[in-house]
């Protein structure tokens, strides 16, 4: 971790089911590491996720597996197990505080879609999200986010925009490619594919 001269590192926190992690996540982690000059970024990991109606398919433990594999070597970006060694339903404010309190002094930086920022105000104690970390909302070239940030602004968010590259990619498809040996190149990366195709996971969602 790289202590700056006067202040503590810069966090990013980009959580998800991950299920299975794909290249559209790992962009956009890389590129809010890069825009903010994040020292790294944690993808965290929801062991049960309290907004999802249906469990994720793959096991905590698989998926991160699959997320710790895809990261590997990837300089400044780290599998985050914090929510699943926690257990019960996986909460952002809880995360963040439990960062806050193992990284005194850290400043945090909340990493999240366009459509997951528009949704917010549903999330569990998203007052303390909101004191603990600055949002940084990622989103494809082009796109408006006026009224988001707007509607962001007014609700008391320190908010940040990085622009990704538009991908596209749908974690059902994968996992359907997955079960039915369907190629997986260039839509996850190929560490985790191995991890994928090793342990099986999927093979039975034909």
């Amino acid at each position: 971790m790289t202590a700056r001269p006067g202040g503590g590192p810069r966090i990013g926190v980009l959580g998800g089911t991950f299920d299975p992690v794909h290249v559209g996540h790992l962009v956009a982690a890389v590129n809010a590491r890069h825009a903010l000059d994040l020292d790294r970024v944690l993808l965290v990991v929801a062991g049960q996720p309290w907004q999802r109606a249906a469990g994720p398919l793959a096991t905590p433990a698989d998926r991160l597996a699959v997320v710790a594999a895809a990261v590997a070597d990837q300089d400044g970006l780290e599998a985050s197990d914090l929510e699943i060694a926690r257990g019960g339903p996986s909460y952002t404010a809880d995360t963040l505080e439990t960062l806050g309190c193992s990284c005194p002094g850290a400043e945090l930086f909340l990493i999240v879609g366009a459509d997951v920022a528009d949704q917010l105000d549903t999330w569990e104690r998203v007052g303390a999200c909101r004191e603990l970390a600055t949002l940084v909302v990622v989103n494809r070239p082009g796109a408006s986010v006026g009224r988001l940030s707007a509607k962001l602004e007014a609700l008391g968010w320190r908010t940040m925009t990085v622009e990704i590259p538009a991908l596209d990619i749908s974690s059902t498809d994968l996992r359907a490619r997955a079960a039915d040996g369907r190629p997986l190149d260039f839509l996850v990366p190929e560490a985790a594919i191995r991890h994928i195709r090793r342990v099986g996971l999927y093979a039975d969602e034909r």
